[in-house]
């Protein structure tokens, strides 16, 4: 079976070369590579153009107003019945390809996800990464939903949910994954299938994130249930502050209660942040601790913002 491997692109001209490097540096190459341009401003499309003037197997195309419409104007520019998915901004393991496209290829899956590692370039990146993105050992293969930026699927699978869907600007992925899984489709995880991303740079770009990851779960109607969950818990943690300050008699109780929920909210950050931090200055690993907790607060508040304003935007 052909393999296409497709991505969508907009404004990319820093990074995009990164990408398709790696692509070409694939163990096991597609027979065709399609970036499909989705409005450059920048040079993302000359330089892609570069690219596809050497090496046949790139195509450039053009299409589509975000990375759903895009995903979907690769696809139906593609010639193959496999499709792997990737998207500017990373880089890929050699083997990536290799190893995502086999359990189509061996028939045990119509859907396959891919892995996803961070590669930091500074500090705060570094215990970003740490803190909201799980080692490969800590995935259940069983429930792990792929994401746009590393999965592989049948194009006839693509076709039935009826692509990736457009109307929404973040979570298309989840959602094009969770329809695939309503259709019945099989679906795996492949570990060694690994691209490798760069985390945000700053704080504020990192709540920006996840305010419009939480206000595309508001309009998709995704998980819920963790989101009131997040709710409860911060209203917790509020009344209990209260109960402190209104009657000291509680506050030795209320002091274990909260350094037992402290350690629970930040414990897995924490082990895979501190094998990370070897070779670092004190005061980095420091700076590096200190962060935890507020990154986790950050991300939560962001979160909380965002998810019912996309439900204000889908009712």
């Amino acid at each position: 079976m052909r393999i296409s491997l497709i991505c969508t692109v907009r404004d990319e001209a820093d990074n995009i070369a990164t990408l398709l490097d790696s692509i070409l540096a694939q163990t096991r190459l597609p027979d065709e590579i399609v970036v499909n341009d989705c409005g450059s401003r920048d040079a993302t499309a000359m330089i892609v153009r570069e690219y596809a003037s050497r090496e046949p197997r790139i195509r450039l195309v053009q299409g589509g107003h975000n990375i759903s419409s895009g995903r979907n104007s690769a696809i139906s520019h593609a010639r193959g019945d496999l499709i792997a998915c990737t998207d500017a901004g990373l880089r890929l393991d050699p083997g990536w390809l290799a190893a995502i496209i086999a359990p189509l290829e061996g028939n045990r899956a119509d859907l396959v996800a891919g892995f996803f590692t961070p590669d930091p370039q500074s500090l705060f990146e570094l215990t970003l990464g740490a803190v909201n993105y799980r080692n490969v050992e800590e995935i259940d293969p069983a429930t792990f939903l792929p994401f746009g930026k590393s999965m592989a699927f049948r194009r006839e699978l693509w076709a039935t949910v009826g692509g990736f869907p457009e109307w929404a600007s973040h979570c298309e992925d989840l959602i094009f994954a969770r329809a695939a899984e309503r259709a019945g489709y099989r679906r795996t995880f492949a570990p060694t299938a690994i691209v490798h991303f760069r985390p945000r740079e700053s704080l504020r770009a990192f709540a920006r994130q996840y305010f419009l990851y939480a206000r595309g779960d508001g309009v998709a109607g995704l998980w819920t249930t963790r989101h009131i969950i997040r709710y409860a818990t911060y209203k917790g943690l509020l009344i209990l502050l209260w109960a402190l300050w209104r009657w000291p008699s509680l506050r030795p109780l209320g002091m274990l209660l909260l350094a037992l929920g402290a350690g629970g909210y930040t414990y897995k950050p924490y082990r895979r942040l501190w094998p990370r931090l070897r070779g670092r200055r004190p005061t980095e690993r420091l700076i590096a601790l200190l962060l935890v907790p507020i990154i986790r607060v950050v991300g939560d508040a962001a979160k909380m913002i965002g998810y019912p304003v996309g439900i204000g935007r889908r009712i």
